[in-house]
């Protein structure tokens, strides 16, 4: 039986109602409305906090994990005494140029040499805040070792830029390393790096699961229900990491984007799934905000949004991890 992901064709598809993208007409839409309607003021970039980051070198020990972001959806996770890298984008731009597209507005929060040897690299989609050419490139010659860990489709891109250890997965699939238990979870979004290849490859998150600690890695998604069945197959997670930026215009950007609101309800599903047994309450790690603008909120709004929707939901706020370019936090 064919996936309700899978599309005809060699595609895919977000398989709920409200998964539905935009056609070209939103998109021409879109810009237009940006020509006629005033776009809320940008803050400087002053604002956005970098710190010297504290991960453990050369590896965490294989009962902590260790959380350091590096901007929008690149993480340096050490959990079950491996050092994992997500969405990995060092580049100045998202773009599929160097002189144009989003410029970055921090700079990474950890030099790309300055890491520590790298086990694995997550890759939740093909976009190019996610997927960059140059820091493949980089990544694959410095670390010939580490294992790249990609939804359907995406292996021919990273061999041809060197990778050497590359498995695909579907959704719900998982595949165990070193100890560590990595799984392929459902996400809302698309997949694209031009045009004519809409939805060629497959998009996803990631969790992890050491005998001690359990991560999820949302990637880049709109809200659908199955947050609680991927804490039920894979949880219960100890962290979430949770994208809460590139939401506006929210008539355009919802089958795509969660908004800090819906992030929060999300975070609530995959803790009421299944909650950790002992020790203290999962934890949120908002990401996908503060470093690119891709869209039309202000950027210094996402996180003022999402501690306003924590706080109403009644959650505690020393479990919103907000955090600072280059910060390190261990659970």
């Amino acid at each position: 039986m064919t996936p309700s992901h899978h599309a005809a064709a060699g595609r895919f598809r977000n398989p709920w109602p409200n998964g539905a993208l935009q056609r070209f007409s939103g998109v021409l839409r879109w810009q237009l409305d940006r020509l006629t309607k005033p776009l809320p003021a940008q803050p400087d970039p002053s604002v956005f906090r970098s710190v010297t980051p504290a991960f453990a070198r050369p590896r965490a020990s294989e009962d902590r994990v260790v959380i350091t972001w590096v901007g929008h959806a690149s993480f340096l996770l050490q959990i079950g005494g491996l050092n994992v890298l997500t969405d990995p984008v060092w580049s100045e731009r998202a773009s599929p140029v160097a002189f144009a597209g989003p410029r970055r507005w921090v700079p990474p929060g950890i030099a790309l040499d300055a890491l520590p040897p790298i086990d694995v690299v997550l890759i939740s989609h093909n976009h190019y805040d996610h997927l960059d050419d140059a820091t493949v490139r980089r990544l694959a010659a410095n670390e010939p070792g580490a294992r790249w860990m990609v939804p359907l489709g995406l292996a021919p891109f990273l061999r041809a830029r060197g990778a050497r250890q590359v498995l695909e997965l579907d959704w719900w699939q998982e595949k165990g390393v070193d100890g560590v238990v990595i799984g392929c979870t459902p996400a809302q979004h698309f997949s694209a790096r031009g045009f004519g290849d809409r939805n060629r490859t497959l998009w996803c998150g990631w969790a992890l699961a050491s005998v001690a600690r359990r991560v999820y890695f949302a990637g880049d998604t709109g809200y659908h229900p199955s947050f609680g069945a991927i804490a039920d197959r894979f949880g219960p997670f100890q962290a979430a990491l949770l994208p809460i930026g590139a939401y506006e215009p929210r008539w355009f950007m919802r089958p795509v984007h969660l908004n800090p609101e819906e992030a929060v309800q999300a975070f609530r599903d995959l803790v009421a799934a299944r909650r950790p047994a002992t020790g203290r309450p999962a934890v949120m790690v908002p990401m996908h905000w503060g470093t690119f603008k891709l869209t039309d909120e202000p950027m210094d709004e996402p996180p003022v949004r999402v501690a306003r929707a924590w706080g109403a939901a009644g959650l505690a706020l020393e479990d919103l991890w907000v955090l600072a370019h280059g910060e390190s936090r261990t659970l």
